[in-house]
Formats: C-alpha cells, sequence, structure tokens
C-alpha cells in the first residue's frame, strides 16, 4: 500500500465512489472539491494496484493555527477491519503535529456507533452537547436544523503512533 497526498485528479475517483462505500447513503455533497483543493498539503490518500483503499481529508484551522480539523475520512469496504482508518489517522497526526498544531477535531453522527466507537479507541473525547442520549453528548443542530453532532477532540502534545487502543 502507498499512501501520499490527495491531488486535484483524485476528485472524481473519490466522488464517484463515495455513496457505494456508505452503503447507499446520499454523501457526494459531504465532500465538495474546494476540499481536495484547498487542502492537499493535509489530506491523504491510501492505494493499492491503483485502486482507492482509504483517503482522509482535513486542514490546520485559519482561525487557530494549533488547531487542526478532519472533515471526512473514507475506507474502502473491501478495506475494512485492516487498520486503514487508523493508518490515515495517524499520518494526518504526525504532518499536523509536524505543522504546529497541538489538538485535532472532528464531528460524527450521533446514529454511528462505528465511527463514535473509532473515535474512543483512537483517544478522541466527546465534548459536553446540549444533551445526552444513551451517553454520548450530543450537539443539537450542529450543522443545521436537525443535524446533530458528536463533537470530538484529540490532544496531540503527548501524542504517538504508539497510542492507538485496541
Amino acid at each position: 500500500m502507498k499512501i501520499r497526498n490527495i491531488q486535484d485528479e483524485d476528485f472524481l475517483r473519490i466522488s464517484t465512489n463515495l455513496n457505494t462505500w456508505w452503503g447507499g447513503r446520499d454523501m457526494v455533497d459531504m465532500l465538495p472539491r474546494l476540499f481536495i483543493h484547498h487542502f492537499k498539503d493535509t489530506s491523504f490518500i491510501i492505494e493499492e494496484n491503483e485502486e482507492t483503499i482509504g483517503f482522509v481529508i482535513g486542514f490546520i484551522s485559519p482561525s487557530n493555527l494549533h488547531q487542526a480539523y478532519i472533515h471526512f475520512v473514507g475506507v474502502n469496504p473491501k478495506a475494512r477491519k485492516e487498520n486503514i482508518g487508523r493508518t490515515l489517522y495517524e499520518h494526518f497526526f504526525q504532518a499536523v503535529k509536524e505543522k504546529g498544531c497541538t489538538e485535532v477535531s472532528c464531528v460524527t453522527s450521533p446514529v454511528n456507533a462505528t465511527s463514535i466507537k473509532f473515535h474512543t479507541r483512537m483517544g478522541f473525547t466527546m465534548t459536553d452537547g446540549d444533551m445526552v442520549i444513551e451517553g454520548i453528548p450530543i450537539h443539537q443542530n450542529y450543522d443545521g436544523i436537525g443535524q446533530d453532532r458528536v463533537v470530538f477532540v484529540k490532544s496531540l502534545e503527548a501524542w504517538s503512533d504508539t497510542h492507538f487502543k485496541n
């Protein structure tokens, strides 16, 4: 497998696979071309035999240069359970840490139990929300009316690639 910075020409290949990778959910609007075009330095793709195995789209906050944000991550269903997500996140952590970031944040949907478990295993902490459902702090209307989210934050100050918990 090869990991590299994402490039403009990767957009259509990624975009074409999004809905399929998400089991038919309409995800294409969540990843417009601008994210790939403007955040190449901190976004990565993993390929094997010229097939996309996974990608992470993230950036350093222009408002807080010590904070990075992971906007989108995807793993080819054929490659799930092979630690592709972990590899992408750790590559992102290292890249933004080298650029001076001390913290990474991201969000997920409260119904995405797999994502919540993954982020918790990666050492992210859920931030307090407006309400709690089944022990999960929820930020109501975070991404618009009816678009509730779980907000995660992770400190990179003591992070190294050996901190992934099984």
